[in-house]
């Protein structure tokens, strides 16, 4: 898959999805599997999405990302996307919708069939919506899909609704909104080895700055090490209370890993369920046998994930 800062002109005729695509939840999907498909019909798939959250450049304040960069243009590139564009979005807001029709749509990118979802919104100040899509569609021969709202227990499937689960821990159910598993890779970065002292060592990492923080407690997680080999993890998300931390991060310990030292390599972590709130213990005998109970949790878990799936 190539990606793109610029938008630059296509040589053949494409299928285009439009959106940013924040987490590609269950909605996104349906327009990227679509998209993806028309390849099928000697069209190029391309994503024309943004390299920033536009909403967060209109509002002036930040959008946490449900997925780290990485993660979207693995998954893009999986879905079957060829060509993905990251537009400046400070570069675009300000043309009209009709000359982003036109200029973009049509002649650079040679759109042939659209996909976007029922709210996607072009142009300046949002002027342009599915309804003018579709009428300069019918005036120049392209094929406009607009995939109507997901539904899930009753709530439309969007990234403000996974977002809010997410932050009060409930992760379970926005992995499957997600269709993956919200989590993010970092560098393992040495800590105050409390947790070896214990006799539970863990692997520290520093939360990502765009990623939403989830609610502060301890998760069953999924580790994967820079060689590949995964492990069940207990990961902390939060501050420490009992040992007087005030920067959030994330501590993850794997009960089953017994080998040497990973400091300075990357891990990638997915939480997959909450198992407890974060709390300050009485003193550090109570904090470990907490944790060895929450890795009898976590152990159950990831294990029956293993059985019940394919892959992790």
């Amino acid at each position: 898959m190539q990606t793109f800062y610029e938008i630059l002109p296509e040589e053949n005729y494409s299928a285009v999805a439009l959106g940013y695509f924040d987490g590609l939840h269950k909605g996104h999907r349906n327009i990227i599997e679509r998209t993806a498909a028309q390849k099928l019909n000697g069209l190029t798939p391309i994503c024309l999405t943004f390299s920033k959250s536009p909403k967060s450049i209109l509002t002036l304040s930040p959008q946490n990302a449900l997925m780290t960069r990485e993660d979207k243009l693995n998954a893009l590139e999986n879905l079957g996307i060829e060509k993905v564009y990251e537009a400046d979005f400070e570069k675009l807001k300000n043309m009209s919708a009709a000359d982003f029709a036109k200029n973009i749509l049509l002649d650079t990118l040679k759109a042939k069939k659209l996909f976007c979802g029922f709210n996607y919104r072009y142009g300046v100040n949002g002027d342009g919506d599915v309804n003018s899509l579709r009428d300069f569609c019918e005036a120049n021969s392209i094929e406009l899909t607009v995939t109507p709202p997901q539904q899930s227990e009753g709530e439309v499937v969007s990234s403000t609704l996974i977002r809010e689960l997410i932050t009060k821990g409930e992760i379970r159910r926005a992995n499957e909104l997600l269709c993956g598993k919200f989590g993010f890779s970092s560098v393992i970065e040495h800590g105050k080895r409390l947790g070896r002292e214990l006799g539970t060592p863990t692997i520290n990492q520093p939360l990502c700055s765009d990623l939403v923080v989830p609610k502060f407690g301890v998760y069953a997680s999924i580790v994967t090490l820079e060689n590949g080999d995964r492990y069940c993890g207990v990961t902390n998300i939060g501050i420490k209370p009992t040992v007087g931390g005030t920067t959030p991060l994330c501590e993850t310990w794997m009960p089953e890993y017994s080998g040497r030292e990973i400091y300075g390599q990357k891990a990638d972590i997915r939480l997959v369920e909450f198992i407890r709130q974060e709390k300050k213990f009485s003193g550090l005998e109570e904090l470990k046998q907490t944790i060895i109970d929450n890795s009898k949790t976590a152990l159950k878990i990831y294990y029956d994930i293993l059985k019940n799936s394919d892959c992790v």
